[in-house]
């Protein structure tokens, strides 16, 4: 990732703004915390820059809960960032900062919020999860363009990749999030997508647990499968092939297609990998045979004004378990004595909201952006707003 290292910094007076990013105040350590954070606004995305202290020298690089995509941006905030504070630079690895043939197809890099408000309504729809270097993804959508592809990944290189392959083959058809499959599905209406890709997913063999295959994932693909409509799994590892089977089958009606090495219209590279070794691959396509109900969506994470003291006080580093979601306030930084920044990480055990809590002036409210409405979300949310309640009431 795009980082600095620098001999030393001038820490300078917020707000200020180079060529066009805004900083807007610096956190430092205040209570379980060792960096120091720097608010950022850049091209209307809100962001976080760390600034690490080591023996010799400093690492200047993204905030890993709020980091930035597409990452020229974030090489332009380090670049500012370092002329704003003199910073005496060791090496970095930024290269260039002009925009990338992916920067140019960055209008198809969308947020969770965009498909929130604007969940695309005017095409049939075809989901490809963990689309690595693109190859089915691009070529799905070159072969249909009636069709409105999403490409869901994790991993940034890959994501910049698919989108400077998206301008350099001028298609308009496909949208890319850097998300989580698992929680994205549960946000997308009901019978809207017509098939759902899951090609060769990390096996997991000894968490099992992180698997994008679940009982969870599967009820939710059902969902949002139109009736006719497939989920399609596609895997060389025979262990996952099983553990996907035996959840399928567990479904009170099923319908399934189940295919060994037949080759695919067009192979990923870690597929041709393994036909090299002679490996087998997998396919199973598990059919929606029903409608499903409409979804409801909506919750506002809102707290309102809190007294700074309940807020302090409710602060504790141990994590608070519950039925099903868990709250843990990790870390704590001081803008000023008005100004609080507190990293917090809570929702689902499995795949849990990692964010920041920014208090300023007797009001609460998240940074950089709101949490995701997903049930174990609201339900952190509610909890959080119920403790510092507690603590206020204690506290009068």
């Amino acid at each position: 990732m795009p980082h600095i290292v620098a001999k030393r910094f001038e820490e300078f007076p917020t707000p200020k703004e180079v060529e066009g990013v805004k900083f807007l105040w610096f956190a430092n350590p205040f209570k379980n915390a060792a960096h120091t954070l720097v608010g950022v606004e850049a091209e209307g995305k809100r962001f976080l820059l760390e600034i690490k202290k080591r023996a010799e020298d400093y690492l200047i690089k993204a905030d890993k809960v709020t980091r930035v995509s597409p990452l020229f941006l974030l090489k332009k905030a380090l670049k500012s960032f370092c002329e704003a504070a003199e910073c005496e630079i060791l090496h970095h690895n930024l290269s260039s900062i002009k925009p990338s043939h992916a920067q140019k197809a960055n209008e198809f890099l969308k947020t969770i919020d965009f498909f929130l408000a604007n969940f695309p309504q005017d095409k049939d729809i075809w989901i490809e999860i963990g689309f690595g270097s693109g190859r089915h993804l691009l070529y799905q959508a070159k072969n249909h363009p009636d069709k409105l592809f999403i490409g869901i990944e994790i991993h940034k290189p890959s994501i910049e990749q698919l989108l400077g392959q998206i301008a350099l083959q001028k298609l308009k058809n496909i949208l890319v999030i850097d998300y989580d499959a698992r929680l994205f599905l549960e946000f997308v209406p009901s019978n809207r997508v017509e098939r759902i890709f899951v090609h060769f997913p990390v096996p997991w063999d000894k968490k099992p647990h992180r698997r994008v295959i679940s009982q969870a994932f599967i009820q939710e693909a059902k969902r949002v499968l139109r009736p006719g409509g497939f989920l399609e799994l596609r895997t060389d590892s025979r262990l996952y092939f099983d553990y996907a089977m035996e959840l399928f089958l567990e479904q009170e009606q099923v319908k399934m297609e189940v295919t060994k090495n037949l080759a695919a219209a067009v192979s990923s590279k870690y597929e041709d990998r393994w036909v090299r070794f002679g490996k087998d691959i997998y396919d199973i396509r598990l059919f929606c045979l029903e409608k499903s109900g409409e979804l409801q969506l909506g919750f506002d994470f809102a707290f309102g004004k809190v007294q700074k003291e309940a807020l302090l006080g409710v602060f504790d580093t141990k994590p608070k378990v519950y039925e099903n979601y868990f709250i843990h306030f990790e870390k704590m930084y001081k803008i000023d004595e008005e100004r609080f920044l507190i990293e917090v990480s809570f929702g689902s055990f499995d795949r849990p909201e990692h964010c920041y809590l920014f208090y300023e002036n007797g009001v609460l409210d998240y940074f950089a952006k709101k949490p995701v409405p997903s049930r174990a979300n609201i339900a952190a949310h509610k909890k959080i707003k119920e403790l510092i309640d507690a603590q206020e009431c204690h506290s009068s």
